[in-house]
């Protein structure tokens, strides 16, 4: 009988240091737990830790054929500092997938904008890759990502290969340069003057600190993107996953099961834009 809160063990095949405090994780299901782990883009997973507990992180990477997916994780509290901890071959529990996914429906043939901040650059990048993956179902994508200093940047080796693809424009920024740094300093949200897309018909995605995304949509509705077309990918307080608990509960919708990604239409109405 399929118990919902019993997690499936998942092992640790590769581990990569993207930053002084971020680290992405490449998990594939331990063989008794069976099959592969179907998940789309913009989902999310309970993973959990014995001794340390549990959290919610959203996938990281597209689906892959070969069954294998990543999560990257800051650290920053118990959990993710004995995550840090880890090393190959380690085992972790997760239960998922959960949620909704991104809109995939709506963006095919679509410009596509797609914004983040920090770490809020993890749950993109499993839609960024399936984007590119199939790259002729899409319009011209720009990507907007700032961080707070160059060496707080993650996924660098693989933003400069999504530059070569076809229409496609990627602007960076950090609040605080180094003296490796020869691009734009400042907030993400100063960048978005140099966005060429139409914002009449073109999608856009974001994901951040709930300070950013705030500001973000408001710039952003100023250049005349439609409510309907703006998606972020949010948490909220999410402790089982499955609609139980009651702590992402927020005027009828529950965030682990209606979200973590809701149109700019949907945020105004819960008030989780404010």
């Amino acid at each position: 009988m399929k118990n919902e809160y019993f997690p499936k063990i998942v092992v640790i095949e590769n581990i990569v240091n993207e930053a002084p405090d971020v680290k992405t994780f490449t998990l594939r299901l331990k063989h008794e737990s069976g099959g592969k782990l179907k998940y789309k883009p913009g989902q999310f997973m309970m993973l959990s830790l014995p001794g340390y507990g549990e959290a919610p992180f959203t996938f990281a990477s597209r689906p892959a054929s070969n069954g294998r997916f990543q999560i990257t994780v800051k650290k920053l509290g118990s959990l993710t500092a004995a995550l840090h901890d880890l090393r190959e071959k380690d085992a972790v529990g997760i239960r998922g997938p959960y949620g909704n996914s991104f809109p995939l429906d709506k963006i095919e043939n679509k410009d596509l904008l797609f914004v983040a901040g920090g770490i809020g650059m993890a749950p993109l990048r499993s839609l960024i890759q399936q984007v590119f993956k199939n790259r002729k179902n899409y319009g011209n994508v720009e990507i907007v990502y700032g961080s707070r200093s160059p060496r707080e940047l993650v996924y660098k080796d693989e933003i400069i290969s999504w530059q070569d693809n076809p229409d496609t424009d990627i602007h960076l920024t950090v609040d605080t340069p180094d003296e490796t740094w020869g691009g734009a300093c400042g907030v993400v949200c100063a960048l978005f003057p140099k966005v060429k897309l139409d914002p009449k018909t073109s999608v856009v995605i974001l994901c951040g600190p709930p300070v950013m995304i705030k500001s973000a949509i408001k710039d952003i509705l100023k250049l005349g993107f439609r409510d309907s077309n703006i998606y972020a990918s949010l948490e909220r307080h999410m402790k089982c996953g499955a609609g139980k608990c009651g702590h992402c509960y927020i005027k009828g919708k529950y965030v682990c099961l209606d979200g973590p990604n809701f149109s700019y239409l949907e945020m105004k109405k819960l008030e989780i834009n404010s």
